[in-house]
């Protein structure tokens, strides 16, 4: 029970936050809804996956590869599941109202309406570029046994392995394959909605908006 004057424990502040960021402004379609929401999910096996790869792995997250000597591989590893994750969850913005309104808390724009271009040709750039780079040459790069830079697979490319570990790693890695196509219709429905004139709802929650 929160008195009146108290702020609530940080739970419930976690649980405003999220139902604040999730909750769809009016005119969007339910299947919108369930597409946008799908998206973070369909990026979080893969980063878990290479977390824990490169964690468990024989050098602890040492192994340097391409990467530049002052960046552990587990550090990367960490900070790009990470990025992605977040990449992702600017679909959830296209139904909801931090995606058409400028919450209170960004300075000069707040409370102004977001223009269309500005999430639409990010969002379709990125839709675009996502399934070209994972439901098309991720395919066909898979299917021919060589890297998108056109090398054959190295041999410990987890894919490649026998056993439970390769039926783990595409199973992570599969969903990745949604992540365009699904960032696409959210895209159109965005646009859709707002061509057609919808006014979203005022961004009404604290954690969010002020």
């Amino acid at each position: 029970m929160t008195i009146r004057g108290e702020a609530p424990p940080a739970g419930g502040r976690l649980r405003t936050a999220w139902a604040a960021a999730h909750a769809p402004v009016a005119g969007v379609p339910r299947w919108a809804r369930r597409a946008a929401h799908a998206v973070p999910w369909t990026v979080l096996p893969s980063g878990l996956w290479r977390i824990v790869a490169v964690w468990t792995g024989d050098d602890h997250g040492r192994r340097a590869g391409d990467l530049p000597s002052w960046l552990p591989g587990g550090v990367y590893a960490v900070l790009l599941s990470v990025l992605c994750e977040l990449l992702a969850f600017g679909a959830v913005g296209l139904v909801a109202s931090w995606g058409e309104a400028f919450p209170r808390w960004v300075p000069v724009l707040r409370g102004r309406r977001v223009p269309t271009a500005v999430a639409v040709l990010p969002a379709a750039l990125g839709a675009a570029a996502l399934t070209t780079l994972w439901t098309v040459l991720g395919v066909v790069t898979e299917v021919a046994g060589m890297t998108l830079r056109g090398t054959p697979l190295p041999a410990d490319y987890p894919g490649a392995q026998v056993g439970w570990s390769a039926v783990v790693f595409h199973l992570c890695y599969a969903p990745l394959l949604l992540w365009g196509p699904l960032l696409a219709a959210v895209t159109v429905a965005y646009w859709r909605r707002r061509r057609a004139g919808v006014i979203p709802a005022a961004c009404p929650v604290p954690p969010w908006c002020g």
